[in-house]
This record gives structure tokens, C-alpha cells and sequence, in this order.
């Protein structure tokens, strides 16, 4: 089975309020999505992210290695969190990734990993 990437995209102010309203709603969406996901047997990896404001982004240039804080690209959007899962086919992933949209009301990118 091929493996794909995930992942969930917010507005760049973005800020995840657990005791808050929307997140009340979501986690419990989110949590049987992932149940979901585990009995199926396509769960490998998921994760959720802070803000790109808490990135550091390293550079290597030669002997050289450069530190900034801040994401890499300057973007209304960025990734919040992800799924890493397996699944046969892109069309089965595609499934995936509407419920996982319907789940965490936000929109979700798919992308294969390159295979060996």
C-alpha cells in the first residue's frame, strides 16, 4: 500500500483554543476520525502543529549553517496538522481525506510519498 501525506491548512492567525467553541465541536470529530483511521488500519502517523510563527528554519550552505525564526514561506495559510496514512489507491486516500475534512472543518491537501 502507498503511503500519503495529510494535511490540514488554516489561516495564518490561526490559534487552537481547546476550551473554545469551535474546538468543543472539532476534537471529538477529529478523535473518531481517527478511530476511524486505526480500525481501518490505514493510521500510521498524525500530528498537530503550532503556528509557523513558532518555526525555525536552518540553512546549509557548504561549511555554513544559518538559523532564522519564522516559517520558511510567507503565506496566508500553513499547516496545522497532518495524517500520515496507507491506503491502495489515491482514490482511497481522497476518501480519507474528506472525512478528515468533515472532521477537523478545515480543508486537507493530499500528496503521495515517492515510492523506492
Amino acid at each position: 500500500m502507498a503511503q500519503y501525506l495529510l494535511s490540514v491548512w488554516h489561516d495564518d492567525d490561526y490559534v487552537v483554543d481547546f476550551s473554545g467553541e469551535d474546538m468543543q465541536r472539532i476534537v471529538p470529530q477529529v478523535d473518531t476520525f481517527n478511530n476511524d483511521l486505526q480500525s481501518a488500519g490505514a493510521f500510521v502517523f498524525a500530528g498537530g502543529l503550532h503556528s509557523a510563527a513558532s518555526a525555525t528554519v536552518v540553512r546549509a550552505s557548504g561549511d555554513d549553517v544559518s538559523m532564522t525564526d519564522g516559517p520558511f514561506a510567507e503565506s496566508k495559510e500553513q499547516m496545522g496538522g497532518f495524517w500520515v496514512i496507507e491506503a491502495p489507491d489515491l482514490d482511497a486516500a481522497l476518501e480519507w481525506a474528506r472525512r478528515g475534512a468533515a472532521a477537523c472543518e478545515g480543508p486537507v491537501e493530499v500528496r503521495p510519498f515517492e515510492s523506492e
